[in-house]
């Protein structure tokens, strides 16, 4: 408990390298990972957290990099967690940092991690909250969530993310893609990137067109999502859309939003806690013998898993 503390406190100082471990040991859970998360989580407070969501090769990763340069312009401290996809052999991350940090290595005011999915589908992996509280800890002002890119399914950000920019890129067909799977209703802010190429206008105004329809006109919470056009590769567009992420974090703050937002952050934080604990402890009662009657049909899957939790909860 107190290398726990210790570490804690290191973290809360701002010490990078303590942060590395601390995430590595929130997000593997390790032991000692729970007591270290609730230390972290005492020490911290709420900071606007950034999501970036859209299909692969849309530039999240290089829009990524513009939003910590434009942050760093205005001495802000930036954390980034980069939600890679996961290698089936090690469980860990596909991309390193390595391919992210280019332009910020060496800033002690960036701190860049890539996390894996650990094959959960939604954009994000199951212990991302643990991995926030901690750059939460450690002072940073700002912290981006980066989706792995799966396009239409990444809507599980809105639930770790403060305001959420849903990129597409012109001529391609992702302008539609956002109309489905509810990425129309997580999206803060739409934006067009690579507007260095042709067909930018048309996916800015089809957007546009489809914000305007239904619902979406009349938002409950007074916020109608821009439309905004930038270029990770020139730097077009991006002061805009720094200011225009701003402008959503205040319209939060005035409206009551944000606190409605953090409680959902937390809501989906406790219950992916619980998820993953009920689920270790009913796998590990799962044997053989149960395996077999289901291969001779002598009970079904559904009989035998609320069994297993009757099961558990008698325990």
């Amino acid at each position: 408990m107190n290398d726990v503390r210790q570490l804690a406190r290191r973290v809360e100082g701002g010490d990078l390298s303590a942060v590395a471990r601390a995430i590595s040991f929130v997000v593997d859970e390790r032991p000692g990972s729970e007591e270290l998360a609730s230390e972290l989580y005492r020490r911290s407070s709420s900071v606007h957290k950034v999501g970036l969501a859209g299909p692969p090769g849309s530039g999240k990763s290089t829009l990524t990099g513009r939003l910590i340069s434009y942050w760093r312009g205005q001495g802000l401290k930036v954390g980034v967690l980069a939600v890679d996809p996961s290698s089936p052999v090690s469980g860990g991350a596909f991309l390193g940092d390595r391919l992210r940090i280019q332009d910020h290595a060496g800033d002690p005011g960036v701190y860049i991690r890539s996390l894996a999915t650990r094959g959960r589908v939604g954009g994000l992996t199951p212990t991302i909250f643990g991995a926030i509280h901690v750059l939460e800890a450690a002072g940073f002002q700002k912290i981006i969530v980066e989706t792995v890119g799966i396009g239409q399914d990444e809507v599980e950000v809105a639930h770790a993310a403060d305001t959420v920019l849903y990129v597409v890129t012109p001529g391609l067909g992702d302008e539609i893609q956002a109309l489905k799977a509810g990425i129309m209703e997580i999206g803060d802010i739409f934006v067009v990137n690579k507007a260095d190429l042709q067909g930018k206008d048309k996916a800015v105004a089809d957007l546009r067109r489809a914000l305007a329809i239904g619902a979406e006109a009349s938002p409950a919470d007074g916020w109608a999502a821009p439309v905004l056009a930038t270029s990770a590769l020139t730097g077009e567009g991006i002061a805009a859309l720094g200011e225009m992420i701003e402008r959503h974090r205040d319209h939060l703050d005035s409206s009551g939003q944000r606190s409605r937002r953090l409680k959902d952050q937390l809501r989906a934080e406790v219950s992916l806690y619980l998820a993953r604990r009920i689920s270790r402890s009913v796998e590990k009662r799962l044997t053989e013998r149960h395996l077999s009657a289901l291969v001779e049909r002598k009970t079904d899957p559904v009989t035998l898993g609320q069994e297993l939790l009757e099961a558990r909860g008698a325990a």
